[in-house]
């Protein structure tokens, strides 16, 4: 059989795909396929190629009207085009644009009020805890500004990644205020305060931070621009350990 040389076009990043293929990624994501499968899966939908019949080793292949062979090497190079849909925790956080008519706020969260950047994250943090997944319908219809917003798996999915490549992203730009908590694995297994105490806490000390103890501040505190507020709570997290630093705890 004489070599043919077929050119693909493929998405080059997570950033490029349309929402149709994000609800396909996230779709296989949720049928807990292999990184290889789901890359295999996309390779030939996206690049509309179909499969004739097995041939030899290989795979008799159609492309609009042409058909040509390929081994199985030949496709496993060919699918780390894709690799970087293994890579969850992207550079920029990425979203379905719509679900149900209903619009997503800014990827980034540029824009988006402090008090429901709070409210989502705890959801998130409560469903790491319990696996509930109706906390997962909850956080979508603050992210997509809806009420009584049922996802399906895909959505779901696509509200579970976008918080988490959000939060890489701020813990990454705000590495002062987001400091991972050592030694205290326990807490979230019943063995100390309950999650949803936690949670509480944590939010009403991110608050009186940005305060500074008034509380008529707190409704101005709430409206703050995310990234305004995040930037805020980075400093004064900074300043607290520089402080710590120089004159210890005592």
């Amino acid at each position: 059989m004489v070599p043919k040389i077929v050119n693909i076009d493929l998405p080059k990043s997570w950033a490029e795909l349309t929402d149709a293929q994000l609800y396909y990624v996230y779709n296989l994501l949720a049928e807990n396929l292999s990184g290889a499968q789901i890359k295999t899966y996309c390779l030939f939908l996206w690049a509309k190629i179909k499969i004739v019949c097995r041939y030899g080793d290989g795979y008799l292949l159609r492309k609009g009207k042409l058909e040509f062979y390929a081994s199985a090497p030949i496709i496993h190079d060919a699918i780390h085009a894709l690799d970087y849909i293994e890579d969850i925790a992207r550079p920029m956080p990425v979203r379905i644009s719509t679900i149900k008519k209903h619009k997503a706020l800014d990827a980034q969260f540029i824009g988006v009020p402090f008090e429901r950047f709070l409210y989502i994250d705890n959801l998130y943090q409560g469903y790491l805890h319990s696996q509930q997944h109706s906390l997962l319908d909850e956080m979508g219809n603050l992210l997509y500004d809806a009420e009584n917003l049922s996802l399906n798996r895909a959505e779901k999915m696509n509200v579970f990644y976008w918080w988490m490549a959000l939060k890489d992203m701020f813990n990454a730009r705000f590495p002062n205020f987001f400091v991972p908590v050592q030694g205290d694995d326990q807490n979230l297994m019943g063995n100390a305060k309950p999650i949803s105490r936690q949670l509480q806490e944590a939010m009403d000390a991110q608050i009186r931070a940005l305060t500074k103890g008034d509380i008529t501040k707190e409704r101005e505190v709430l409206a703050m621009d995310t990234w305004r507020a995040l930037t805020e709570l980075d400093a004064l997290a900074k300043e607290s350990e520089e402080i710590r630093r120089k004159y210890g705890t005592h």
